[in-house]
């Protein structure tokens, strides 16, 4: 076999391994699914006539806020699974798992990617959860088969980009209790940004930060695909943020895994 043909067959090993983890272990799962949902109903049920009156001006009310509120509800998805992957990162790391996968003949490159693959799927599992109870609650896109699939990829490839950087955040970690608070702020960023609120109605400071963190591109990006609103230049930013974080974030958690472990 290639060697391209022996990591594929690794990295198929190790996600099996994390699926099964996950089966044992579904505490993780449940947070990135559940949390989102938890604050959806909480907005939508108890702030939602409120924020949806001062979206879209009077006689607008809850189901005008939660098609405004869904998009930032699947970024804050994203989120809440980066807050798992540290943990489970850092205890393969601090029992030796990592070390001992070291000393074994198999592609040192799917030992991360196990861990990057089984997380993406669960997140996007939480997302196609969320969406349906969305809908069920009375979500009401605008959006065509093919912007579907467009944001499907967008949520993927952001996906994609911040679990790396939640290994990343695992490696680096020097302990499994260090590893669960590494990733919170990323849980806080959905919140300040447009995921909520738009930015113009957030203080002078706070409204230059929201509007230049990653998430808001990404989130606007979405809401345009769904809904119908003006994009502009923010799907190509949101683009260019998902590859930076990807890259980055990539060759940080390479280098710390290849490092010696003493």
């Amino acid at each position: 076999m290639t060697t391209t043909t022996f990591a594929l067959r690794d990295t198929s090993t190790m996600l099996r391994r994390e699926f099964r983890r996950t089966l044992r272990y579904p505490v993780g799962p449940s947070v990135t699914v559940g949390l989102p949902i938890v604050f959806l109903l909480l907005f939508v049920y108890v702030l939602g006539d409120t924020l949806g009156a001062g979206l879209a001006g009077p006689g607008a009310g809850r189901d005008d806020y939660l098609d405004y509120l869904v998009p930032g509800m699947l970024v804050l998805t994203i989120a809440s699974a980066t807050s798992v992957t540290p943990v489970t990162v850092a205890i393969d790391r601090t029992a030796g798992i990592m070390d001992r996968f070291r000393t074994m003949a198999i592609a040192r490159s799917s030992v991360l990617a196990g861990h990057v693959l089984a997380n993406v799927a669960q997140a996007m599992v939480g997302m196609a959860v969320l969406v349906g109870i969305a809908l069920l609650l009375g979500f009401s896109p605008t959006a065509t088969p093919v912007e579907w699939l467009v944001t499907a990829g967008l949520l993927a490839l952001a996906t994609f980009a911040l679990i790396w950087f939640a290994v990343a955040l695992g490696l680096v970690a020097d302990s499994v209790e260090t590893a669960s608070n590494l990733a919170m702020p990323l849980v806080l960023l959905p919140f300040l940004g447009s995921g909520f609120v738009p930015t113009e109605s957030l203080p002078t400071g706070l409204r230059w930060f929201a509007e230049y963190q990653p998430f808001t591109p990404i989130i606007e990006t979405v809401r345009g695909l769904l809904l119908g609103t003006a994009i502009g230049w923010q799907g190509v930013v949101a683009v260019a943020w998902c590859l930076v974080i990807t890259v980055a974030s990539w060759r940080w958690a390479r280098h710390l895994f290849h490092r010696d472990p003493t």
